[in-house]
């Protein structure tokens, strides 16, 4: 019987993951898709809240402000790109600017440090491209932008390194209580666990359901992006939201660590909970929105559109711990914002909650750094000299674009748990990520999947397994 099963390998759950291999226990990670960071968490505004948003008392405003002060040392020991460039939350009425206040306070009373009301003026001078509609800003130093996708395979590569066993592309079907804990049934078999981490995102309630009277409902809530061009990252350098509204935090306008100028989300609640699709209407009030944040929106810089789903839990609040009425069943259900930057400060808490629980006991061997794969866009002259020598494919050029190189995406096949479809390579290297969104590339990627895992390149998918590139052959007996 494994020790402890966790469903879901998006942000989440890897983080538990990671933090549960610093214990000598048994792990097994479940995850439906081919890859991690394939569901909400590769679909969100990459954004380190700083935690003023969050009602006080919550589990929201607790773990988005630990997770938060636990970015600068983590991101550092697992490789990941961050960098606090801090907020600004505009208010476009005077009227309003006591909405601000309130703001100020609910933050400083969840923790948050350095939150400053400024005026249009100091606004203006630290963000000159702001619309001259801005009555006045709250500023946020401590708010930050990370690699939602980088920080997802780094707890997971982390955790597989220290004994996490990861079983990807199965789905779990049912969860059955049993004696000294669960059975779980997928389309692949059985696994019995004597714990259980329910990290499944939008499917949570289902799992909790299966073995619990007190029940959960999530609804999935979609919100919709633009990214542009990296000709457009420095239009601002703050992550600039409005003021919050009904249904969340309203569209905003952030740069990305990578360099490029992303707007959004909608939020409009979804039946179905696979509906990541996007709609002009979304699209337009993006476009709208964010345009009264800045002047002149740059909307012909616009490369890619997406859409991702949040999972609201009807109470509003993250669920997190063990079910009341299922012992050894834990949930941590509900994580939609702040979820990416609560979700170290969750992955700690549930570990260590289950840990203690079960008794085991501390690694002495546990190893808490990753070394990410390297980067020739952003190497110094000597570094690439030094990869270069080492293997004579990274000076190979597969993404003009994001200039990608041929080693850089062996490198991402051959990791711990390594890439083996087009979307695990464009994450993990973002080939495919720049201005022709992987209209030239794609056939050299799947040519190097192809070769470097010794599969016909017919079995290989986009993501899952419905996302077939090639179907058959042509006439002339060439792959079609």
């Amino acid at each position: 019987m494994t020790d402890v099963a966790i469903i879901g390998a998006g942000v989440v759950g890897s983080a538990i993951a990671r933090e549960l291999s610093k214990f000598n226990c048994s792990i097994v990670v479940i995850e439906r898709e081919k890859d991690v960071c394939e569901g909400t968490s590769k679909a969100n505004s990459a954004i380190i809240h700083a935690g003023y948003d969050a009602i006080p008392g919550t589990l929201k405003a607790r773990f988005n402000v630990e997770g938060n002060r636990m970015m600068d040392g983590l991101c550092d020991k697992l490789d990941i790109p961050f960098k606090r460039n801090g907020s600004l939350v505009l208010c476009f009425d005077k009227e309003k600017i006591g909405e601000l206040e309130e703001l100020k306070l609910r933050g400083e009373k969840n923790g948050v440090e350095g939150l400053e009301i400024i005026s249009k003026e100091k606004a203006l001078e630290i963000e000159p491209a702001l619309s001259e509609d801005v009555a006045a800003a709250l500023y946020a130093p401590t708010a930050g932008i990370v690699c939602p996708f980088i920080m997802t395979m780094a707890f997971a590569e982390n955790a597989c390194e220290n004994g996490a066993l990861f079983r990807l592309d199965e789905c779990v079907r049912k969860i059955e209580r049993i004696d000294g804990g669960y059975r779980i049934i997928t389309d692949k078999g059985e696994l019995e666990a004597a714990n259980v981490v329910n990290a499944a995102g939008v499917y949570a309630d289902s799992f909790n359901n299966m073995v619990s009277d007190k029940k959960l409902h999530i609804t999935a809530r979609r919100g919709e992006y633009c990214l542009m061009d990296k000709q457009a990252g420095a239009l601002v350098a703050h992550t600039l939201f409005q003021l919050p509204g009904k249904y969340g935090k309203g569209i905003l306008l952030t740069p990305t660590v990578h360099g490029n100028l992303m707007a959004g989300p909608t939020a409009e609640n979804e039946d179905n909970k696979e509906g990541v699709y996007t709609t002009s209407a979304g699209l337009s009030k993006i476009i709208k929105e964010a345009g009264r944040s800045i002047n002149n929106f740059p909307v012909r810089q616009i490369i890619t559109s997406f859409a991702g789903l949040r999972a609201h839990e009807d109470k509003g609040d993250f669920v997190i711990g063990e079910a009341r009425d299922a012992k050894g069943f834990f949930n941590a259900a509900g994580i939609e914002s702040p979820g990416l930057t609560a979700a170290p400060a969750i992955g700690k808490y549930l570990a260590e909650m289950i840990a203690a629980q079960n008794n085991f006991s501390k690694k002495t061997d546990f190893t808490d750094t990753r070394i990410g794969i390297p980067c020739m866009n952003s190497a110094s002259l000597e570094e690439q000299k030094t990869l270069i020598e080492k293997d004579p494919a990274f000076a190979r050029v597969v993404c003009r674009c994001e200039m990608v190189t041929e080693g850089e995406i062996k490198a991402a096949i051959h990791r711990p748990l390594g890439a083996t479809t087009f979307d695990g390579i464009k994450r993990r290297t973002r080939a495919g990520m720049g201005r022709c969104q992987s209209g030239f590339c794609s056939p050299k990627v799947m040519e190097i999947l192809e070769r470097e895992l010794c599969r016909d390149m017919s079995e290989f998918t986009k993501n899952n397994k419905n996302s077939v590139f090639l179907t058959g052959y042509n006439k002339g007996g060439e792959k079609a």
